[in-house]
């Protein structure tokens, strides 16, 4: 909610870095529509496999862990009649949540959609869900001498319905008026409801299903082909400070949203390149590093670029491989370059 107060200004002024980052995620929407006319049988496949990382990784952020993999398996399959203990509940209660989400007309998007997605998560515990918190709390972190230390102060539980609708309403009202980019409003959407924190328990998981469901419903649909769940707990750390920098004076009005919207628009143009290495390698298109780093240039990279920007959406290909593909390209004719070093900025021809 306070994201869509005094930051519908600031947002106006994007950095640099994060254009970058949002030009990468807007190819890699383009190359999506794509690959969903010319491969319906790997996306099948990869929908499949991003349903297990997503249910597995987001459960194991808050915890929740079931080390048999065989009844792991069984759960997110859908078994239902043999849950045992806590963990194996929710597991079971993230995959219908994600489920729904996938598989359902959920919208319109309104505080009814996000109660029932609480409600989908807590079904199989004996905890009633689908009701907004009754107490006060705080987010803390647990150190590892086993001290806390609070993160940040939650919207009070009185406070939270009206918060939460006022929340949905206006990103719904920023979303219609199409002044800002949209992963960005996604972005305030997820910080804010994350600060309103409107649950004695789920927050988290239920903040990561609607990521999800918004990024769908604006037409970015790599969460469903790659788990966004993976790649948050793969960067835990960064994840947290990145949350923790961005929530700062939000109660005032005076919170950074780019430490946060950063690493949120990082994280879906990651998304993106893995979608593209796993589409070109189903395809036959694999090749060398070099040549994959070539293709990523000229068929999917913003027309200015930088060689950290490439590193990002080819996570595992060294800098030595980049720069001696763009090498290539500019003996080639085919991209321009303004100056030595990283932090040189380069373009196609």
């Amino acid at each position: 909610m306070r994201s869509f107060d005094r930051n519908m200004v600031l947002i106006d002024h994007v950095p640099g870095q994060l254009t970058r980052l949002l030009s990468t995620a807007d190819v890699g929407r383009g190359l999506e529509g794509l690959h969903l006319s010319q491969l319906p049988g790997l996306l099948d496949q990869l929908a499949l496999r991003a349903r297990v990382q997503s249910i597995k990784a987001s459960s194991a952020l808050e915890g929740v862990v079931v080390p048999d993999e065989q009844r792991a398996a069984r759960i997110i399959g859908r078994a239902t009649r043999t849950l045992r203990g806590r963990s194996e509940q929710e597991l079971a209660g993230y995959r219908d949540a994600l489920d729904y989400v996938w598989q359902t007309d959920w919208r319109p998007l309104n505080t009814g959609f996000v109660l029932h997605l609480h409600r989908l998560l807590l079904a199989h515990t004996a905890v009633p869900g689908g009701h907004f918190k009754t107490e006060d709390d705080l987010v803390v972190d647990r150190l590892p001498d086993g001290s806390q230390v609070v993160r940040y102060w939650p919207v009070e539980a009185r406070r939270t319905p009206l918060f939460t609708d006022e929340l949905l309403v206006r990103y719904a009202a920023e979303r219609e008026a199409d002044r800002h980019h949209p992963l960005l409003l996604v972005g305030l959407a997820v910080l804010d409801l994350l600060v309103v924190h409107p649950f004695e328990d789920g927050n988290g998981r239920v903040a990561r299903i609607l990521t999800n469901a918004l990024l769908s419903e604006c037409g970015y649909g790599v969460a469903r082909y790659v788990s966004l769940e993976q790649l948050t707990a793969d960067a835990a750390d960064d994840y947290y400070a990145s949350l923790l920098a961005s929530t700062h004076g939000w109660h005032e009005g005076e919170h950074d949203p780019w430490p946060w919207l950063m690493w949120f628009v990082r994280q879906l143009g990651l998304a993106y390149g893995l979608f593209g290495q796993r589409a070109a390698s189903a395809t036959g298109g694999g090749g060398s590093k070099r040549d994959r780093v070539k293709r990523y240039v000229l068929e999917q990279a913003p027309p200015r670029f930088r060689i950290a920007d490439v590193r990002l959406s080819l996570p595992g290909i060294s800098d030595g491989t980049i720069r001696n593909a763009l090498d290539d390209l500019r003996d080639d004719g085919r991209v321009d370059v303004d100056g030595p070093g990283r932090g040189a900025t380069w373009s196609r021809r």
